[in-house]
Formats: C-alpha cells, sequence, structure tokens
C-alpha cells in the first residue's frame, strides 16, 4: 500500500516559521525593501549570517555527516514561504536550494563538491549555480564561456559552472560578473563569463548533467512555496485594507463584488498550498512522481501568485500604483517567478509528456 502524503505542517515547521518570520518583520520589513531598492543592491547587510548561520536555515538539506541541519525539502520549503511573503533579497532558493541540491547530486564521490558542502551548511560560502533564472529542469544548458541572467551571482562566493567536459566550481573573484537590468529589483540578475579550464571540476559529462537537473527540479518544487507566500501576504494585506478603507461611509471589503474576488483568490491559494506542498515532500521522500508533482505545483502556483499580486494593485487603488506602497515589488516578483526555472507553458508540456495527454487539435 503506498503510503499517504501528508501536507499539514508539524510542529517543527511551525517553530521554524515563526523563527524565520520574527527575524524577516525585524531586519527585512518592507520599507527597509523600498529604500534598499534605490541603492546599488538591494541585500539587507548581515541578514544572511543571521537566517543562514544563526538559524541553520542554509543547510536544511545538508546531512549532518557533511555539516548541515539533515532537515528535508518540507523544512526549505516553510523558510521559502515566508521568504517570498517578505520579497526578501536573499540567495536561499538559488543558493541554499539549487546549488546545494547540484552539490548533493555529487557528494557520493567525496572530495571538493563535499568540502563545498560544509561550507555552504554553515552559511560561510553562496554557491550559485550559472544558468539563467529561466532554465527549466529538463533544460540542457548550453555551455559556453558567458551566461547571462545568472540570479543572485553579483554575492556568490562559488559559481558552478556547466561545460561541455563537466561541472566545474570557479571562484567569483576569477569570474567576470557584470549587472543586468532585472524586473524584480529585489532578485539581481548579473552576466557571467568565466575562462575555459578555470576552476576545479566537480564531476565529468552525464554525472555533472544529472546533478544540474536535480538541482533545478529541487529549485523549481520549491519555487512553488514561494510563490505560495507571496500570494498569501497580497491576499492579507488586501483584506486588511478594504477592511480599513471606507467609501460612503462603508468599508469597501464590504461591497459584494470585492468579497467575490478576494473569495476565489482565497480558493486559488487553498489549492497553491496543497500542490506546493505535495512538491515539496514529494522532493523529501524522493517520490518518483516528484518531476509530475513539482510540474503540477509550478504550473498553478505561477499563474495563484501573478493573480494574487495583481489583484493586490488593484484593489489597493490609487496607493497600490505608488512607488512608496510594496505592492509593485509583490507583482515583480510574481512576474519574474512566473518565467524562472521553466515558464508556465513548459511545465504544462512536462505534465502532458509524463501523463502521455495528447495536445488538442
Amino acid at each position: 500500500m503506498t503510503a499517504q502524503t501528508d501536507l499539514l505542517y508539524s510542529e517543527t515547521e511551525d517553530d521554524l516559521r515563526a523563527a524565520v518570520r520574527a527575524l524577516l518583520a525585524d531586519r527585512a520589513g518592507h520599507q527597509t525593501l523600498l529604500d534598499r531598492i534605490e541603492t546599488d543592491s538591494p541585500y539587507v547587510p548581515g541578514l544572511w549570517k543571521s537566517l543562514a548561520g544563526d538559524i541553520g536555515a542554509a543547510g536544511l538539506l545538508v546531512p549532518e555527516a557533511l555539516g548541515g541541519q539533515g532537515a528535508t525539502h518540507r523544512e526549505a520549503a516553510v523558510v521559502l514561504e515566508e521568504l517570498g511573503r517578505a520579497v526578501t533579497p536573499l540567495p536561499y532558493l538559488t543558493g541554499a536550494v539549487v546549488a546545494t541540491e547540484t552539490l548533493l547530486a555529487l557528494a557520493g564521490e567525496g572530495g571538493p563538491a563535499v568540502e563545498l558542502l560544509a561550507a555552504l551548511a554553515s552559511g560561510e560560502r553562496v554557491a550559485v549555480l550559472a544558468v539563467p533564472l529561466s532554465a527549466a529542469p529538463d533544460a540542457e544548458p548550453r555551455p559556453g564561456p558567458t551566461v547571462a541572467g545568472v540570479a543572485d551571482a553579483a554575492v556568490a562566493d562559488v559559481l558552478l559552472v556547466p561545460r561541455a567536459d563537466g561541472l566545474y566550481a570557479v571562484p567569483a573573484g576569477e569570474a567576470t560578473i557584470e549587472p543586468q537590468t532585472p524586473l524584480d529589483l529585489t532578485r539581481p540578475l548579473a552576466r557571467v563569463t568565466t575562462e575555459p579550464g578555470s576552476g576545479t571540476r566537480l564531476a565529468d559529462g552525464d554525472a555533472a548533467r544529472a546533478a544540474v537537473r536535480r538541482g533545478l527540479l529541487a529549485g523549481a518544487g520549491l519555487l512553488a512555496s514561494e510563490q505560495l507566500g507571496l500570494a498569501e501576504w497580497c491576499l492579507e494585506e488586501t483584506v486588511r485594507y478594504t477592511r480599513e478603507r471606507h467609501q460612503f461611509n462603508r468599508p469597501v471589503g464590504s461591497f459584494q463584488a470585492l468579497k467575490h474576488r478576494m473569495a476565489q483568490l482565497w480558493l486559488d491559494l487553498v489549492g497553491a498550498r496543497a500542490v506546493a506542498r505535495a512538491a515539496a515532500d514529494a522532493l523529501a521522500t524522493g517520490s518518483p512522481d516528484a518531476p509530475l508533482t513539482v510540474a503540477v505545483a509550478q504550473a498553478y502556483c505561477s499563474r495563484t501568485a501573478v493573480r494574487a499580486a495583481e489583484e493586490c494593485v488593484q484593489l489597493h487603488g490609487g496607493i497600490g500604483m505608488t512607488w512608496e506602497h510594496p505592492a509593485h515589488l509583490a507583482l515583480k516578483r510574481a512576474k519574474s517567478d512566473q518565467i524562472a526555472l521553466g515558464s508556465t507553458g513548459r511545465h504544462q508540456d512536462v505534465i502532458a509528456d509524463l501523463m502521455d495527454l495528447q495536445a488538442p487539435v
């Protein structure tokens, strides 16, 4: 008999959520982010050390034997829900999930991958996989000296660079990192150029490609949790605002048309929470259905997050259109996430292929 999937949050996960939420509320509130995006870097100084090292979030996916916390994707998903709620600029998805999972695929061989994992788990170093943010789990990396659209490369200590003959760990100081202008100002992008032959080879050929696919699959699955957290904040903020905003001597939230819109969004969030939790659980248990579950989660959560952010902006009226209100941060992150780690259409194609569904004529 197949074990039943448990989508409920454990007490440990609730405690982790409380710790991360308290940290972000204290150090990285929306006003702090609005101030930071006016500077050269949106990253809040010292925040990564507090989250990664003090709370231990960077090592959640790393086994205790390799210096990590020995937790699972379920706990990492909770962290990403909170980072999504706050639209926090941190290299957690790119570093603690995608790069870490890529290295975990190579940990059985020992050597440099294991040493790097220990440094990542402690939060002392940050690694980023040098592929475009839009790269889907089933995409074949195009080896070349220059890669555009690499997220969080600006704060990476090590770049994991796929090349024709394998996967290399290249110190960021040996690469050329040129900032690009992103839609989402809280997740900077860069064009990364590395010299052929530079860095330490971590894996050859098929092993390297399999490791990259594993990292991108985990990233796509847990991105759904970030989108869930973002959508939840948008709905909560919209409900709060429409209770306080009055027109014709009544709260605008009491108008039936707005009630219907928020109720429908709540229903969408219930579904998003189910598929995001299912994806995290499938990754945590190593389920053979993980690719399908991840594709379903991404196809659903991407659109839900965008719709929630759009409703947040619209139902705030004029104030929602201003630079001073954080709604635009949520909308830009939602739109950016919609094409991150594979577009909605790409994931729908994966679902069709895995389920042997024929495209409509």
